[in-house]
């Protein structure tokens, strides 16, 4: 019973922990995640580019250009690969809800000082996906945003219809799959306010611009996004399932 409450080993690098704790990650793991680093980022969504070919004299990649991605802005802490992308599994897909913390911790730190917002809004799972998961990961992580940060958190978003996993499908098909699959909360209105949208992993970006334009049409006049990571296309991962397959 001990060892189920208290692993021996790290759950990401199998190192011997040494001491007790509610997160079973050694404290180097832990440390491990690098901040997203290049030269050449779309100055909206932050999409990462080998070089600056997609962007126009503004720095807007061509997504942004046609205003496809639905939000005002994109920041995310690093890149959905290596240790990143096992804390983010271990939190999301086995349950390890301790994690919150410091995975709240890189959140806050990816999120610019100078950025003014009125609330924090974590992303929504459909009533279903919640059941089966037992909670909704996107709202601990915006929970602990808004807690370092000093920003209320609001749930002024709900997924309207269930979808099916966006992994395997092309972009065009992934934006149509989660068209309409939003829509803003009666409970908490959004006019006039200017949102951070938290989710965990920023893959494509169809989902969370489908919620951003739901904000939107209810009035938000801003709505940034903020995640852990995000797919980094500057270097192929052809083994790593996408993110957004398992919402």
């Amino acid at each position: 019973m001990v060892g189920l409450l208290f692993p021996d080993d790290c759950r990401v690098c199998g190192a011997p922990l040494k001491q007790f704790g509610r997160i079973p990650v050694c404290p180097a793991c832990l440390r491990s995640p690098r901040a997203f680093s290049g030269e050449y980022f779309c100055s909206s969504c932050r999409t990462p580019f080998a070089n600056s070919f997609p962007l126009d004299a503004s720095g807007r990649c061509a997504l942004c250009r046609l205003g496809a991605q639905g939000f005002d802005a994109a920041y995310s802490f690093g890149a959905y690969e290596g240790t990143l992308r096992e804390l983010i599994h271990l939190f999301k897909f086995e349950g390890v809800r301790s994690l919150a913390r410091p995975l709240g911790e890189f959140l806050a730190a990816a999120l610019p000082r100078d950025v003014r917002l009125d609330a924090v809004v974590p992303m929504p799972l459909h009533w279903r996906r919640r059941w089966r998961r037992g909670f909704n990961q996107s709202a601990l992580l915006a929970a602990e945003v808004g807690r370092r940060c000093g920003i209320p958190v609001i749930h002024g978003a709900r997924r309207v219809r269930a979808t099916a996993p966006q992994a395997g499908l092309t972009n065009s098909r992934r934006r149509a799959n989660v068209a309409r699959a939003f829509a803003a909360s009666r409970r908490r209105p959004v006019r006039g306010l200017r949102l951070l949208l938290v989710d965990d992993v920023l893959t494509t970006g169809a989902t969370a611009a489908a919620c951003s334009r739901a904000l939107r049409s209810a009035g938000a006049s801003f709505v940034a996004v903020l995640t852990l990571a995000r797919a980094d296309r500057r270097v192929p991962h052809p083994r790593q399932p996408a993110a957004e397959g398992r919402p």
